[in-house]
């Protein structure tokens, strides 16, 4: 491991912004945030909007200063990446904003019952042979349902075709309430103070001449969540993984 690595894991844990629990303080028991995050970390009774996977945390930091009325929380496993989020809310004073270094597999024990209001899902890895490790894969979507709040919503911008269709199929056919779907946000003029904000990812995407797709739903069923069957070869991608190294 890097000296410059090292250094930003010990920096982090000097940042009040950024809570790592350990595996063994979320598997199978409640963190002593769950529920009380409005109380304990933002100190206000502001609606929390939780991203997943948010790397250096450059959309959670964007939204939060464009929309200072909400709380925001980004969620990524990499230390070395939530460094930078984390050291730019500290040095920019922004109290609205939360980063936590955990696996998305353990947020359960993190939000409680309709503690969340909205959820972002930002250039997630589409897991092209790996369904079931998609982020909106049914298995995911059954524990947002128990932490979002009546009415919120989830979010997708993704560079990938695949992930976009997978996630309408199984918004689809679930009965869930798609309130917008886009495949290209910027060729059709969508893309305005909320979804123009860019990421490294998404620079990097756009350089490439790849189209940047929208979706937005909600979670409005009580039934149990079940993966569509669809065809999704025609959306599979032409890229390797490399480009989102």
């Amino acid at each position: 491991m890097g000296k410059g690595k090292l250094k930003k894991f010990r920096e982090n844990e000097t940042f009040s912004c950024l809570v790592q629990p350990a595996t063994e303080e979320l598997l199978g028991r409640d963190h002593p945030l769950k529920g009380n995050w409005k109380t304990a970390m933002f100190h206000n009774d502001h609606p929390i909007v939780l991203e997943l996977g948010c790397g250096k945390g450059e959309y959670t930091v964007a939204l939060a200063e464009r929309f200072p009325d909400k709380n925001y929380i980004g969620i990524d496993i990499k230390g070395a990446r939530l460094w930078k989020g984390a050291k730019y809310a500290t040095l920019n004073q922004l109290g609205n904003v939360a980063f936590i270094r955990t696996r998305i597999e353990f947020i359960e024990s993190l939000f409680g019952s309709a503690e969340i209001d909205e959820i972002w899902i930002t250039f997630a890895d589409p897991q092209e042979r790996k369904p079931r490790k998609r982020l909106t894969h049914p298995r995911f979507l059954e524990s947002y349902r128990r932490m979002l709040a009546p009415g919120g919503v989830i979010h997708l911008k993704t560079d990938s075709r695949l992930l976009h269709h997978f996630t309408l199929e199984t918004a689809r056919c679930n009965g869930l309430t798609v309130l917008e779907h886009n495949e290209d946000i910027y060729g059709t003029g969508r893309a305005d103070d909320l979804l123009s904000i860019q990421t490294f990812y998404e620079k990097n995407f756009l350089a490439q001449g790849i189209p940047i797709t929208y979706l937005a739903f909600r979670l409005d069923s009580d039934q149990p969540l079940v993966e569509p069957e669809w065809d999704q070869e025609p959306y599979e991608q032409t890229y390797k993984t490399l480009t989102r190294s």
